[in-house]
């Protein structure tokens, strides 16, 4: 208890510290929170590239609108370039819950090697199997003539005006399983194209003929039961009873083969 009312200095000294300190975070409120907290980093101006898929609104075309390959959705735009550079087309089918899509375009679409060599030497369009049926059908059509099987993604070389010369499914970036991969199958199609172009469009020419014939819708003959034995022998012989399915990985699910079995 203070017995006189002169207030001792040290309670001066203390007013006048605290008063100053609060004055200073009034005045500079920022500073005194940065220096309380981590630094904050500022927001990075970096923009992702994106190719001509970011415009669409197909979840699959999406999934490929980061790809280094300069690719394009189906449209007009597509077959006027390759026409007016004379490049052969590169279609790509799929669809957004394809598994092995999603492989071939982790491995090959992503890979800036193989976008080299299809952003050089070719015009490449990729199209969403559940947007554009129709399409997907006619070159599943040319891919079961022409390899005996088919299935997504789907990979089709065409001329410009839309004949087929070339199909597959799932191609790796190299070579294996058997099969011809992109870093060795693009730079001979596109020789093949630059020097001898009659022997690609005379194979296109077939390929369409073909295909034409193929929807003339000439009836069948009746299936007699022999022809069903032999189908059913078939995969018999090609079931995998280790893994599941028919033939050799990679394999592609057919619901018209599993019914067949079903039905007979």
């Amino acid at each position: 208890m203070f017995t006189n009312n002169r207030i001792p200095q040290t309670i001066i000294l203390v007013s006048i510290v605290a008063v100053t300190m609060l004055g200073a975070v009034l005045l500079f409120p920022t500073a005194n929170s940065a220096s309380s907290g981590p630094e904050k980093q500022a927001p990075s101006t970096q923009k992702e590239n994106h190719n001509r898929l970011i415009n669409e609104s197909s979840p699959y075309l999406l999934q490929h609108a980061t790809n280094p390959v300069n690719w394009y959705p189906w449209n007009e735009e597509a077959f006027e370039v390759a026409k007016r550079e004379d490049k052969p087309i590169f279609l790509s089918v799929g669809y957004s819950t394809c598994h092995w899509c999603h492989v071939m375009e982790h491995e090959s679409f992503s890979d800036p090697e193989v976008a080299d060599l299809l952003n050089k030497d070719f015009i490449s369009i990729k199209v969403d199997r559940e947007e554009r049926p129709d399409i997907d059908h006619v070159y599943m059509t040319v891919t079961q003539a022409l390899t005996g099987s088919g299935g997504w993604p789907m990979t089709i070389i065409m001329t410009p005006d839309k004949r087929p010369f070339y199909a597959g499914t799932y191609f790796p970036k190299n070579s294996r399983w058997g099969r011809p991969g992109l870093m060795e199958l693009l730079p001979k199609i596109a020789e093949v194209w630059r020097n001898d172009r009659n022997k690609v469009n005379d194979s296109a020419d077939r390929i369409t003929r073909h295909i034409v014939r193929l929807g003339d819708g000439r009836p069948g003959s009746n299936l007699d039961r022999q022809t069903l034995d032999q189908a059913q022998a078939f995969f018999v012989q090609a079931y995998d009873a280790e893994h599941g399915g028919f033939g050799q990985a990679p394999k592609f699910p057919s619901a018209h083969q599993l019914s067949f079995l079903l039905r007979h």
